[in-house]
């Protein structure tokens, strides 16, 4: 009778499609990214200044071999660093857009969580309604806090993803 009772609380378990993300801090904020597009977390490396890049992109790091931009993703949403002293907190999520890698600084990298699928929910209409928040996939609620859901192919507009291909050309025809 056991064996009974556990095959069927597994097929409702099994019904439920899991969202493994990273999660990670900008500011006072938690956010989080599919598992998928992250091909590997890094510690924050020394960054080379780009002369003539477009202002979103910081500069370049030299990760074993192959150079690649990098984006400071605070900058980029407009996010206020929390405290200077957890700068040594700091990470590469380093991200494959349209084939081409790059890399997002973070203030830091929290866990791997697992989430279901519907426990995930669209963002709230005032969100929606924002000019660029096409990014924001959706939103997790986590016991006391809310967490994010970023769509790194959005982050960037179609005229900052086009620049960015091309920074990557130029900096593989070198």
């Amino acid at each position: 009778m056991a064996q009974g009772t556990s095959a069927a609380a597994a097929l409702p378990e099994e019904s439920v499609q899991i969202k493994q993300l990273v999660s990670f801090v900008l500011g006072k904020e938690e956010f989080g990214v599919d598992i998928l597009m992250v091909q590997e977390i890094i510690r924050l490396a020394t960054i080379t200044p780009i002369p003539n890049a477009p202002s979103f992109i910081e500069g370049v790091i030299n990760l074993r071999g192959k150079i690649v931009p990098i984006i400071d993703l605070r900058k980029r949403l407009k996010i206020e660093r929390s405290s200077p002293e957890n700068a040594k907190h700091t990470r590469i999520l380093v991200i494959e857009i349209d084939g081409n890698v790059t890399g997002f600084v973070v203030d830091s990298v929290s866990e791997v969580l697992k989430i279901p699928t519907n426990q995930i929910e669209p963002p709230p209409e005032i969100i929606v309604s924002s000019i660029d928040s096409e990014y924001i996939e959706g939103v997790i609620k986590l016991d006391q806090k809310l967490l994010v859901l970023l769509d790194f192919r959005k982050i960037l507009r179609v005229d900052e993803r086009n620049k960015l291909r091309q920074v990557h050309k130029d900096l593989n025809s070198q």
